[in-house]
Parts: structure tokens; sequence; C-alpha cells
């Protein structure tokens, strides 16, 4: 198979599937179901990939929109849709063009391990600004750059790889940072390793709340 069949294959059927299997379990939900659990009325979930935000949403959740490139990570989600009980739907493939939604008509934004990855972060938080009401919230947890030089050296070397092999995923955006640059305030609630040594290129977590600056609002 040529590589850029294999690559095409890569991304677009086996990842899915993996990712599908490990962004699940306990590990993975002490971090998730706190950030889901503040979510209120009608949620844009970016990267929604298979949909494992889904179990962890309050009741003041009304419906869901789904920002996802993957088709088989929304064929995946089938079961967590059905058991969800409220409307779910994808609305984009891409969370740079969220032009179907209209300015001010979602109440929140949910990110989980998912700005890492979106190629036009920038664009993306922009629009999430945007379709954001106000005094709505963008709630995300997501790995981030460390605050340590030696972890962030090895973030470094890693990254070139680890993005080929991972759909794009970044280890190394100081994400707090590109999400206040974006016009938002930024309240990191929680930032630490999940992983020792080496492996804390892949394992610095950060959680918190975003909310839209006046300031900085689209006009």
């Amino acid at each position: 198979m040529p590589v850029l069949g294999v690559r095409r294959w890569w991304d677009e059927r086996a990842l899915p599937r993996l990712t599908h299997r490990s962004c699940q379990g306990a590990d993975v939900d002490r971090w998730r179901a706190p950030v889901c659990a503040a979510a209120t009325g009608v949620v844009l979930d970016v990267g929604f990939g298979s949909g494992p935000n889904l179990e962890h949403y309050p009741a003041q959740v009304t419906r869901v929109l789904a920002a996802e490139p993957s088709d088989l990570a929304w064929e995946l989600s089938g079961p967590r849709r059905e058991a969800f009980g409220r409307p779910v739907e994808r609305t984009t493939l891409d969370a740079a063009d969220l032009s179907a939604l209209a300015d001010g008509s979602v109440d929140t934004v949910v990110t989980a391990w998912a700005l890492c990855t979106v190629p036009e972060v920038e664009t993306a938080l922009a629009e999430a600004r945007r379709v954001l009401r106000p005094g709505g919230a963008l709630l995300f947890v997501e790995h981030s750059l460390a605050p340590d030089a030696r972890t962030v050296r090895w973030q470094r070397r890693v990254q070139p790889v680890w993005g080929r092999v991972a759909g794009g995923c970044h280890v190394d955006r100081d994400l707090p940072a590109v999400i206040a640059a974006a016009g938002f305030a930024v309240d990191v609630e929680r930032a630490r390793a999940i992983a020792p040594g080496p492996l804390r290129a892949w394992g610095w977590f950060v959680s918190g709340t975003a909310r839209p600056e006046e300031s900085g609002r689209a006009g």
C-alpha cells in the first residue's frame, strides 16, 4: 500500500478506534467528569470523538452540538448518543468553521483533549467565543506545555513524531496561554503531571474554565 494510503487508513480507520478505546476509564474520567459536570444548556462539544463526554453531562444539558471530523468516530458514538436520551447533532466537521451556528447560540463549549489536536486552534477559539452567549463558558481539560524546562525539552523532542502518529495532537501547546490570547479570562483549576519521568511529555494535564472577555468579543 502506498505511503499516502497507509496514512489515510491510519488517520481515518485505525486512530478513531484506538482513541475510542483509550479515552475512557477511571483515570481519564477523574479529569473528564468534573469538567463536563459544569456544563449547562446547549453544549458545543469540540472534538466529540465517539462521545465519551455524554455520560458525564448533567441533566441541565439540554442539547449537544458535536464538532467532529471523523465519520468513524461519529458512527462509534451511536450507542452513547442513544443512551444520552437528549438531542445530539453533528453540526460541523471542523471546529474552526462554526458557520452553521449563530452568534451567542451556545451556553457552554466543552473541549476534552481536543484543542491539542485542532490544526487552526486560534480560529477555533475565536469561533467558540463568537457562538458563546454572554455569560457562557468554555470548559476544558487538555494536554499542555509543562512548566518545567526538562519536561518541555522532552515535549519538543517527541512532538514531530507524536503529531504524525496521533492525528496532529500537540503536547507542546501552552493551552491556557493560547486560550487567553483568544480573548478569554482563564481560570486553571487543576494542573499536574499524571505520569513520571519522560512520560511526563504526554502527561501534563490542565483543566479549568474560560469566559469571554467583553473587550475580546467579536463585534
